[in-house]
């Protein structure tokens, strides 16, 4: 059943808001996921506290307008499913994680901070770790010479403890 004026107004208005808001939208294209497929994105995009919504592409390019988002490349055939998440990296990673299981999905580009970004753009983010995980990094690298002069100076210390050792033998 078509959609009523008002329905449409107000799908521009959730769109736009979104645009205005979100750091990163990622567009894809979900011809061919069945319900449980797209309820099962969505939960994992829930879970990782990004969105997710289907919409015609006149209405996105609407929404978009609105947001004061300049679109120039923008010329898919089909409805999209929008992506957006409040940091850089989480739309666009959930999406390769999912398409690898769901090859009907495919991401085709999106916008990061308001820039246009084209597919091999969307991969490149999808490949970045997330903050966790950099922080964790960070804390290991910060650790590292603490670690490494505890070993070093613990080691006349085992020297030592060797040597009774053999000794009492």
């Amino acid at each position: 059943m078509p959609k009523t004026k008002d329905q449409k107004k107000q799908i521009v208005e959730k769109l736009t808001k979104i645009f205005k808001e979100a750091k990163s939208i990622v567009f894809s294209e979900v011809k061919g996921l069945n319900v449980a497929d797209t309820s099962e994105l969505r939960k994992q995009l829930r879970e990782e506290k990004a969105g997710h919504t289907v919409a015609k592409l006149s209405l996105v390019k609407i929404a978009l307008q609105r947001a004061g988002i300049k679109h120039g490349k923008l010329d898919f055939k089909t409805q999209v499913a929008v992506s957006f998440a409040d940091d850089e990296t989480t739309a666009a990673r959930v999406l390769k994680t999912f398409s690898k299981k769901h090859e009907q999905l495919k991401p085709l580009a999106g916008f990061l901070e308001g820039e246009e970004i084209d597919t091999g753009k969307v991969n490149q983010l999808a490949s970045l770790p997330t903050k966790q995980q950099l922080l964790g990094q960070l804390a290991s690298v910060l650790a590292g010479p603490a670690r490494g002069l505890v070993t070093v100076l613990s080691g006349n210390h085992r020297g030592l403890v060797r040597v009774l050792s053999q000794v009492k033998k």
